[in-house]
């Protein structure tokens, strides 16, 4: 059964053992954060945190609720994370064969026909109290790292419209908040959002938002899913869910929003209007430097009868968002498949914090294979972000990354080997000389033929007879073991 809810989600963290009520009072300057980041780097992940008191708001707030791969699988209600990405293949298995952009449209078109498409209801708990006269101080909004330009909501939903074909988006982008109704809108260039704002732009109007803030677990985890524009992210989580996502129309604006959210904030962006925004220490574990983008006004807060407030930390890795970003890799892998289906598997180090450096194995086939993988990532959606893919042959389990290293380091010829290229950046990164454009690797790990200018012969890897691996496993009590 899906969660109808946050609530629901946490009730069922909290019977397994695996959320810790802290009842003293804490401040959410600071404080919080530094009790999550402990946590989230204790063993697996350690557990969510309900914090019941917290100084200055009337509100509990909820943190590191998906920071580990178990509460990840119960947030998403599965045994193991791949089990998403098999019910993906089994569907793309049912359209006829197209281009991989014409195959995903299907993909989605087919999910839509079944069961997924969004419930638009009439009234939901998300409107239980409504405030027309907004103000975020009320809310436990976190400030995280000293060196912050001010408090952030870390978990938003936002969700916005396309002027011309009237689908919604939703996509999760950090608010720093100004003052009691206004906060930046930190959506990047490239995001779907941000693509909104600019048809709004063009035609000269203000763009309706609203910004949902705590739902059941797979509505937030699908609002940061790297979907192709114009698939609704609230069918994906449908799918996810089992279910359809319930949805509700704004007070105020002509958008909708999930109906069993915890706090929805309405309002509209002026595409005239911007403001700095920043500093912010971010998923990369440096501080994002100051930089102008959107205000996000408030027009109304509804929210429901007693809500929590969610939020996610983000700092150095291993942190909660690094746990969504592995379920990503896991959900998405079937559809890199659809375009290049000698991948066997891929792994996105939580170290590379997902867009840094990305690993793949692949069945390979012909000389140059390695490198044409390598390319054709880099013009694969938020693929085009990957600062480092390196590629290794098939036998090589990508998920180890001991046995990973070792082969890269013994396999490559540093200049036979090493493709140096550039292109677009994560809005996040700080090492590249310009904004959003910087240079990219790829390293083809695997063994290499005379056709690609080896000139002696690949060697044998060392391994064991399998008669003296048996003798040893019968014999392995006699030796004192």
């Amino acid at each position: 059964m899906a969660y109808r809810d946050l609530r629901e989600f946490i009730d069922l963290l909290e019977k397994k053992g695996l959320l810790h009520r802290i009842k003293v009072e804490v401040d959410p300057e600071l404080e919080i954060a530094e009790i999550t980041d402990r946590m989230c780097k204790s063993s697996k992940g350690g557990k969510a945190l309900f914090f019941e008191k917290v100084r200055g708001s009337q509100f509990p707030v909820v943190t590191n609720i998906f920071g580990s791969f178990e509460r990840m699988c119960l947030a998403l209600e599965v045994e193991a994370l791949d089990d998403i990405g098999r019910r993906i293949e089994k569907l793309l298995h049912q359209t006829p064969p197209k281009t991989i952009k014409e195959k995903i449209t299907a993909l989605f078109s087919l999910i839509e026909i079944r069961k997924y498409l969004p419930k638009r209801v009439k009234n939901g708990p998300c409107h239980e109290v409504i405030n027309e006269k907004p103000d975020l101080t009320k809310l436990p909004i976190l400030k995280t790292w000293p060196l912050d330009g001010g408090r952030f909501i870390t978990f938003p939903m936002v969700f916005t419209r396309d002027p011309h074909t009237g689908k919604q988006n939703c996509g999760m982008y950090r608010m720093h908040v100004y003052d009691e109704k206004t906060t930046g809108m930190h959506w990047h260039i490239h995001k779907d959002g941000a693509s909104h704002y600019r048809l709004y732009k063009e035609l000269g109007k203000r763009m309706p938002v609203a910004v949902a803030i705590g739902s059941d677990p797979a509505v937030i985890y699908s609002s940061t899913a790297p979907l192709p524009y114009g698939v609704d992210e609230m069918v994906f989580a449908g799918f996810l869910r089992n279910s359809p996502v319930e949805m509700v129309k704004c007070i105020t604006c002509d958008i909708e929003v999930p109906a069993h959210a915890e706090f929805v904030l309405e309002g509209y962006v002026d595409p005239q209007e911007l403001r700095e925004e920043g500093p912010f220490g971010d998923h990369t574990g440096f501080y994002s430097p100051v930089d102008k983008f959107p205000v996000f006004h408030i027009t109304c807060i509804t929210h429901r009868k007693n809500p929590i407030y969610p939020a996610t930390v983000v700092g150095k890795p291993p942190m909660e968002d690094c746990y969504m970003a592995k379920a990503t890799e896991r959900i998405f892998l079937p559809l890199l498949r659809l375009q290049f289906p000698e991948i066997v598997d891929m792994n996105l180090p939580m170290e590379g914090v997902f867009h840094n450096a990305a690993i793949i194995s692949i069945k390979k086939q012909y000389p140059g294979h390695g490198k044409k993988i390598i390319h054709g990532l880099w013009g694969m959606g938020q693929m085009m972000f990957s600062k480092l893919i390196i590629v290794v042959d098939d036998d090589v389990d990508v998920q180890d990354l001991s046995t990973t290293a070792w082969k890269v380091l013994n396999n490559v010829d540093w200049r036979r080997d090493v493709i140096i290229s550039e292109g677009p950046l994560d809005e996040l990164d700080h090492a590249s000389s310009f904004p959003r454009f910087g240079g990219k690797m790829g390293i083809d790990a695997t063994r290499k033929s005379r056709e690609e200018g080896m000139m002696r012969d690949w060697p044998e890897e060392i391994k064991q007879s399998k008669e003296i691996i048996e003798l040893v496993n019968k014999r392995w009590h006699e030796y004192g073991f």
